[in-house]
């Protein structure tokens, strides 16, 4: 069986032509809103896979994670008492390399949110030709009902419960939602208790912990990578003067729109969990000025410039480019309808649900996908591993120069596969790291 996989997936890698695009057409919104994240995932996945037209064995194979491992986390609080939380670690894919991807401290984190994340890495790393596989992690809490050092506690609980199963050569984790570079900074000293110095075993430390330059910016900077290159395929121009909304104004967010603006970009509108903030002058919002006000530690919400709407209000706000770069799920059906903007750029993780994603297409709106906007992190987390393999740290401009390198290269390989099949740039992209994590799983073999 596996010797006739083996030819097919050869043909695969260098099959030219077209390809029917099949398996979202049975998914209805109902349906939508009952699966989970990871199902969301699977759906783009089987889409790609039947463009592909690989064997049915392999849908199993490659959306199947590897490994999960979920963990009872008991800490004393700074009262003394005892409370319990639930962390989780899902290794979906090595066959390219070490299992690699963030750790997201969230009170809606748990088992189905993190798997889906996990096989979004996987198909992320192989489509900026990193060497890493996929994996995710989280904890289910809300940070912010915790001190500092109950953090650090659970963190180091946390590391406690998985050390068998990371390392720099096994599973590297790095910052998401709800975690920095503080949190990996405890996680490089726990491990390193059990294993010895270790400062590879995790990215997105601390520049003056063996972190990398670039890190902070890395995600979000790609973001803007990707907004350019999509820009100019569609024949139209730099960002200057383009007008853009961002949901989300943490750090990928920030550091997106603070880059677009620098570059003449009309930054319109950004929210957060506190509130939107609107300017529809004809210089938008000064972004500088904005982060100063939030670097003050004073809210969204309390912003004297500009228009303040409710936070959801942003998906009416008519502009070329819009930004989703919060949390997943937020574009669904009703959002799909009535978003007033040219083209979609999703800079956070799983933002757009599948039968969104076919409104948008019949609305001709192009979505730039999650697995290439987001992947600015973990191109930078590799660079900030190897830099660690070899102790040796490089200038921020080398950084941002391998990061710019491979985020056009990337896009290329999406917009040929894109183009080659006929199918949106989401389809080109999974087909694209398919063909890549296929590739590598068949030739490593199965005994």
């Amino acid at each position: 069986m596996f010797g006739a996989l083996s030819k097919a997936v050869g043909s695969v890698c260098s099959r030219q032509g077209q390809a029917a695009v099949t398996g979202l057409g049975s998914v209805t919104g109902h349906q939508v809103r009952r699966a989970g994240h990871a199902e969301n995932t699977n759906t783009f996945i089987r889409e790609a896979l039947a463009v592909l037209d690989l064997p049915p064995a392999m849908e199993k194979i490659v959306i199947t994670p590897q490994r999960e491992m979920t963990v009872e986390l008991i800490i004393n609080r700074d009262d003394g008492k005892p409370e319990s939380f639930m962390g989780y670690r899902v290794q979906h894919d090595n066959a390219r390399g070490p299992f690699k991807g963030g750790l997201r401290f969230h009170k809606d984190a748990d088992l189905d949110d993190v798997r889906s994340l996990a096989s979004l890495m996987s198909f992320k790393t192989a489509l900026l030709d990193v060497p890493f596989g996929g994996a995710k992690g989280g904890i289910t809490v809300d940070t912010k009902a915790l001190s500092e050092h109950e953090i650090e506690k659970l963190t180091r609980k946390f590391v406690q419960e998985i050390k068998d199963i990371i390392g720099p050569f096994r599973d590297i984790p790095a910052p998401d939602v709800g975690t920095d570079g503080r949190v990996m900074a405890w996680i490089f000293d726990e491990y390193s208790k059990f294993e010895g110095y270790s400062p590879g075993v995790v990215t997105g430390k601390p520049t003056w912990l063996h972190g990398s330059h670039g890190r902070e910016s890395a995600t979000g900077r790609g973001t803007v990578f990707g907004i350019k290159n999509m820009l100019q395929a569609f024949g139209e121009g730099p960002p200057a003067d383009k007008t853009f909304a961002i949901q989300g104004f943490g750090n990928v967010g920030a550091w997106a729109g603070r880059l677009l603006a620098e570059q003449g970009g009309i930054v319109k509108a950004v929210s957060d969990a506190s509130g939107c903030v609107y300017d529809d002058g004809p210089s938008g919002i000064d972004v500088p000025k904005l982060l100063r006000h939030l670097h003050r530690g004073d809210d969204l919400s309390k912003y004297p410039h500009g228009q303040q709407l409710l936070r959801d209000e942003i998906f009416d706000v008519k502009c070329d480019v819009f930004v989703p770069a919060a949390l997943g799920g937020v574009i669904t059906d009703p959002v799909a309808r009535k978003i007033s903007c040219k083209y979609i750029v999703e800079a956070a993780n799983g933002p757009t649900t599948p039968s969104a994603d076919l409104i948008l297409r019949d609305r001709g709106i192009p979505v730039l996908p999650d697995i290439y906007t987001n992947a600015g992190g973990v191109t930078v987390s590799f660079l900030e591993w190897v830099q660690n393999l070899q102790n040796f740290k490089w200038t921020t401009e080398q950084v941002n120069d391998q990061l710019k390198t491979r985020m056009d290269e990337a896009f290329q390989s999406m917009w040929d596969s894109s183009q080659e099949h006929g199918v949106p740039l989401r389809t080109g992209a999974f087909t694209v790291s398919l063909r890549r994590v296929v590739r590598a799983t068949v030739n490593r073999g199965f005994n």
